[in-house]
């Protein structure tokens, strides 16, 4: 609460949200991956359908073939996950590429090596709320240095507002977040799918202001898979066999998304099977993200503009080597598929 109160407090008073010390602490560590040498991976991951790839990898085992394990550790809010991988605590995570930036940026040793979904960030108002100027005053709420975070400062900026002209509140979970909205208690959220459906159908007359679509087009990324550099160098089979797994898990939901979602609602996503299904096919997974790579580097510009970063990244947080590889060594997996870089 006390971090969520210094960021909320930032935002009314239009004071540049800065990266706050227990994240720079965090990526100050210098303790080892812990599958490094085994192929035993730990991970973190966020709870959007962006993530759905790898529920199935863990789910269904789909990297173990190729030597490769996940074990998923528990964070209690959203903060954390970005803490535990900044901390070396896990080898990997699927983490929105904004969060990336803010470990990378602060001297984190992780590097983005494939994708994970795409779209699926929407802005939901309170019925009577149709426009950006009708948000003028009113709370939004949302996650600290998130995608989710994004949308709506790119959103406000193109109808020539900015979040001086709202107060921004930060929340700890999904499920947090959506009831908050659910209940009557903000005005307007920018939430991930499928909590952005569950909200829309829970709350008569709630509407959808932005799906990211009309600020960045069709196809605009979400989150990526980093792992920590040491694995990178250690143990790159293990790498490979995690983005192979999440190639297969690509092609389940492809082909049988009801089955897919079926295998994670509940445990992952806290929403009904009927409103994870009706949104599982606004946020699809894609895993070969290197057509992305721009659009990512460009959204680092509000980033820092919003005191995130203190530095633009450049080209060298990406490396596509493995994800190439396994695209050559798999060609028919690959082909099968309904998204991948033009």
């Amino acid at each position: 609460m006390a971090r969520r109160t210094f960021f909320r407090r930032a935002a009314v008073t239009g004071v540049a949200v800065a990266v706050p010390s227990w994240l720079l602490s965090a990526c100050a560590s210098t303790e080892g991956s812990p599958g490094a040498a085994t192929g035993a991976l730990k991970a973190t991951h966020g709870t959007g359908l962006c993530n759905l790839g790898i529920f199935l990898v863990k789910e269904r085992n789909l990297a173990q073939a190729d030597g490769a394990t996940l074990e998923f550790v528990v964070t209690p809010t959203n903060a954390d996950i970005v803490t535990l991988f900044g901390a070396g605590q896990v080898d990997v995570s699927l983490i929105p590429y904004t969060q990336f930036m803010t470990l990378r940026d602060a001297g984190a040793p992780v590097t983005i090596v494939a994708g994970g979904g795409i779209q699926g960030c929407v802005i939901v108002a309170q019925p009577g709320i149709t426009t950006a100027a009708d948000l003028r005053g009113k709370t939004l709420g949302t996650f600290q240095a998130d995608t989710l975070e994004m949308l709506p400062y790119d959103y406000l900026k193109k109808a020539g507002l900015s979040f001086h002209d709202l107060s921004v509140r930060y929340f700890g979970t999904s499920p947090e977040l959506a009831q908050a909205f659910i209940s009557g208690s903000i005005d307007s959220m920018c939430h991930i799918e499928p909590y952005a459906t569950q909200a829309l159908k829970a709350r008569p007359g709630a509407v959808k202001l932005s799906d990211g679509t009309d600020v960045y087009g069709p196809g605009y990324t979400d989150c990526v898979l980093a792992v920590r550099n040491e694995l990178l160098t250690r143990n790159p089979k293990a790498v490979k066999a995690l983005i192979k797994g999440l190639f297969v898990a690509q092609q389940q939901a492809e082909q049988d998304r009801p089955s897919a979602v079926q295998a994670t609602v509940g445990t992952y996503f806290k929403t009904s099977l009927a409103d994870a299904l009706d949104a599982s096919t606004k946020q699809p997974n894609v895993v070969d993200q290197r057509d992305k790579t721009r659009f990512m580097l460009d959204r680092a510009v509000g980033m820092k503009d919003l005191g995130y970063l203190k530095n633009l990244p450049d080209q060298q947080i990406f490396d596509w080597t493995l994800l190439e590889q396994v695209i050559q060594e798999n060609q028919n997996l690959y082909h099968s598929l309904q998204r991948m870089s033009a």
